[in-house]
């Protein structure tokens, strides 16, 4: 009658047979697994031929770390994280733990159909329980690599996104910050305009995480950011600049929250940026400033506090197009204004009929897009007349600079 001794005798060299036929049929297992993700597996068929190398090469290091570790029980599993450090960091970008969840089923199933070739039939149930717990143990690793990834990224994605707002707030050049924001990961090809405004009083951290949240739901994407006690979002791709910034105002703290203008791309946000900035710098000299406000409603402000961006689409936009032509318009918008908004007065300063300096405001409102007949109009006109006169005597190349250089936050 066997002993005990006897029968742990024979359980020690059906493992030992099992693991030489394991260790000989490893080609053969590892040939079947490449076949069989190749049928099962679309995303495998779809990456790049260098990524496919690596997959192959974790599967068979999968398998040759099972057959080690059934031929030696006692000693520790080569799991996930082992297996992982052969292959490229990015790879845990390209394979994300569902599929390397959906690999390890498929070299598992492989195994599992080979049981019988693999094993004699008294040591075939103990392969089976072997296959089930290295298979949890590696599953159990491979959640805890991708934790770890995804927790040092975010980590890295944060301190990304708060060098890309600095470089905003320095005003660096465009170069510079596409190559900042080619590093980050931007996802959207929309439109960008950046929302600045006072910091919110409560927690950073958990105030941050929260306004992320909420414009992304706007947004095809955004990254946010403060700065001394300015809260900046950057939103790409929205649709409705208005309605969103609208929706999101009660994220910033008091005071105004500025719209910056439209730009093409996020490498050129900083222009964006840098007219938000000089306008919440100046929302306090327009009385009833409205919230939220777009950087171009201020205009004015921006110009005399020394936004020299500002002076330049004060010109451009108001004060070139009305000295085209003849300069009637010129003449008339100048007059109107300085003679207080009197129709009579101005005709009779210009020698014409009321009637025709009706006609001309309403030819210079379609022209420009404000009615200088309306108050605010008529200040931006004014202001607008102002530097266009000092822009042709030649008196702002040097008699007009910022007093802050570069962003009016550095």
């Amino acid at each position: 009658m066997p002993t005990a001794a006897d029968a742990q005798s024979a359980a020690i060299r059906g493992r030992a047979e099992t693991s030489r036929r394991l260790k000989a049929g490893q080609a053969v297992l590892s040939k079947l697994t490449l076949q069989r993700i190749e049928a099962q597996l679309p995303w495998y068929r779809a990456m790049s031929s260098a990524d496919r190398g690596w997959v192959v090469v974790l599967a068979n290091s999968g398998i040759s770390s099972f057959i080690d570790w059934y031929r030696k029980p006692q000693t520790p599993l080569r799991v996930v994280g082992d297996i992982f450090k052969s292959a490229p960091r990015e790879l845990v970008r390209s394979v994300s733990l569902q599929q390397t969840l959906q690999l390890l089923r498929v070299v598992v199933q492989v195994v599992e159909e080979r049981v019988t070739e693999l094993a004699r039939p008294s040591e075939q149930s103990g392969l089976k329980e072997a296959v089930l717990i290295y298979s949890r143990e590696i599953a159990f690793a491979a959640a805890d690599v991708y934790a770890r990834a995804a927790e040092a990224r975010g980590s890295w994605d944060a301190r990304l996104e708060a060098m890309v707002i600095d470089a905003l707030v320095r005003g660096d050049s465009v170069d510079e910050l596409a190559s900042r924001t080619a590093a980050f990961g931007w996802r959207s090809d929309g439109a960008v305009h950046v929302l600045v405004g006072r910091a919110p009083k409560r927690s950073a951290h958990r105030s941050i995480d929260e306004i992320r949240r909420a414009a992304q739901k706007w947004a095809e994407d955004a990254l946010l950011g403060v700065h001394d006690d300015r809260l900046l979002i950057v939103l790409g791709g929205v649709e409705d600049i208005d309605r969103t910034v609208t929706s999101l105002a009660h994220y910033f703290g008091p005071s105004e929250v500025i719209i910056g203008p439209r730009v093409d791309s996020l490498a050129e946000a900083g222009t964006s940026a840098s007219a938000a900035v000089w306008a919440l710098r100046t929302a306090a000299a327009r009385p009833a400033t409205p919230r939220p406000v777009h950087a171009a409603d201020l205009l004015p402000e921006r110009a005399i506090a020394g936004d020299r961006s500002a002076v330049a689409e004060l010109i451009s936009r108001f004060y070139e197009p009305l000295g085209a032509g003849s300069g009637q318009l010129h003449d008339t918008v100048a007059a109107y204004l300085e003679f207080g908004g009197s129709l009579e007065t101005t005709a009779k300063a210009l020698h014409v009929h009321p009637n025709t300096v009706r006609y001309r405001l309403r030819k210079i409102t379609g022209l420009i897009g404000i009615d200088p007949t309306e108050a605010r109009a008529g200040f931006v006109v004014r202001i607008a007349l102002v530097y266009g006169r000092l822009s042709e005597a030649g008196q702002l190349s040097n008699g007009h600079k910022s007093t802050v250089p570069g962003s009016p936050l550095t």
